[in-house]
């Protein structure tokens, strides 16, 4: 077969069949297919799409392109967790804990952050001494001991992945839906998972800004895993607002840290409540999701979630006392109130544009090598619903620079909207795919 003539059945919206796609990405993956035809395959995908056989075909490629972790000499069934990214989520770090308390295996492949969304590897930095460049020959003892361990993804998992995702990122097609779906599923299914609990974000925070847009994405993730007999659940929720009050990697330790000690905000507790109820139930440990959301809750408030937290910090090499004494974590040096001259109800706090501030004072990052400042970010003084005064403090910028200080205090003034009449608060998880 010729790859030209793939691109051009692609272009056409033909489908391709496994052992085509087999030939495009093993082609590109051995460097004998070029990267300007490969980007031309991915621009005809990102115009035609694929159907659910090709994608569940792009994934079963990607994830067999390089080593499969083999999880199967540890006890228990094996649950991952991905979000899809947003402002101030932190979610991984509370349900992950409280489910592995309540006997869930996690294997945690977190990521790092691009843009205005944070990744869980970037937060994990922040607290001293904390490795998440574990061997597989010291993630699986820990995972074996303590139910969960966190770690990035080798260069042996998925290695196809990674160099499409390259030339995703500089063709504009980074945005495709079964390329983002195929791109998550591959990385996931290479750690011998058995479930998956998936949290598609949606809103101006999040990468899809349209709910049937994340409807499609979770549906076609779903469907991957179950083709592929693993159990997946989607939760597609809310990115209008932040998550949360904190935006930024030590703050966001913090919070994690009062809400496993059921101490933290409404919306944070609530969804990782739930993400950690569905791993419960998909890992089989109780016979209800109901049964499993009680069980989760009992893992919160008994202690037991915050204390496995802290035996991961100290067991990968963190200082545990962070989670009680926050002036070990990275602080910042300055701090800047966000003031409103007028009275009403916050009718929208804009989560890109709380992001892309926090990520402009060094919270963030453009390019996967930029350098992060774990120290700042943003706190949040409201949530969208509540009633406020005029002179009421909106949010404070946490910084240690000031160089962009007044551009990113604009975008968060910008964030903040307030109408005079009360305002339905959006719910937060919008719709459940499984």
């Amino acid at each position: 077969m010729r790859t030209v003539d793939l691109i051009h059945r692609k272009r056409d919206g033909e489908e391709l069949s496994a052992e085509e796609i087999l030939y495009l990405v093993d082609g590109y993956t051995r460097e004998e297919i070029p990267d300007y035809q490969i980007a031309a395959f991915l621009m005809a995908v990102y115009f035609s799409g694929m159907s659910d056989r090709e994608v569940s075909a792009l994934t079963e490629v990607m994830t067999n392109s390089g080593s499969q972790v083999d999880l199967s000499s540890i006890p228990g069934v094996k649950v991952d967790k991905h979000s899809t990214g947003g402002v101030g989520d932190k979610t991984s770090l509370i349900a992950a804990p409280i489910a592995a308390a309540a006997g869930v295996v996690v294997p945690m492949i977190s990521g790092r952050g691009l843009g205005h969304t944070g990744g869980t590897l970037d937060k994990l930095e922040s607290i001293p001494g904390f490795r998440t460049d574990l061997t597989l020959e010291e993630f699986l003892p820990q995972l074996a001991e303590h139910q969960l361990a966190f770690i990035g993804q080798t260069p042996e998992v998925a290695p196809a992945d990674g160099k499409l995702y390259a030339v995703r990122d500089s063709t504009a097609t980074v945005e495709s839906i079964p390329l983002i779906a195929s791109s998550i599923m591959s990385k996931k299914l290479a750690v011998g998972l058995d479930a998956l609990v998936l949290d598609v974000k949606v809103g101006s925070g999040a990468f899809m800004k349209k709910q049937v847009d994340a409807r499609r994405l979770a549906q076609m993730m779903v469907g991957i895993g179950r083709r592929l007999d693993k159990r997946v659940q989607a939760l597609i929720t809310d990115m209008s607002q932040p998550l949360g009050y904190a935006v930024g990697n030590a703050l966001e330790v913090m919070e994690v840290s009062q809400t496993l000690q059921n101490a933290g905000p409404a919306d944070l507790t609530r969804l990782s409540l739930e993400l950690a109820a569905r791993m419960i139930f998909l890992a089989k440990l109780t016979t209800s999701l109901d049964e499993a959301r009680e069980t989760a809750q009992a893992r919160l408030l008994d202690g037991s979630g915050y204390r496995k937290f802290k035996d991961v910090i100290t067991a990968q090499g963190g200082n545990p006392q962070v989670m009680d004494r926050f002036d070990l974590l990275p602080n910042a040096t300055g701090a800047q109130e966000i003031v409103t001259s007028r009275g009403g109800y916050v009718s929208a706090i804009d989560a890109q544009l709380i992001g892309q501030a926090s990520s402009m004072i060094g919270a963030g990052r453009n390019t996967k090598e930029d350098s992060i400042d774990p120290a700042v970010g943003v706190i949040l003084e409201v949530k969208v619903g509540q009633k406020i005064e005029p002179e009421s403090i909106l949010c404070r910028i946490y910084y240690t620079g000031d160089e962009h200080l007044s551009e990113a205090a604009e975008l968060v003034e910008d964030a903040f909207k307030i109408s005079q009449q009360p305002v339905d608060e959006r719910d937060l998880i919008l719709e459940v795919v499984s």
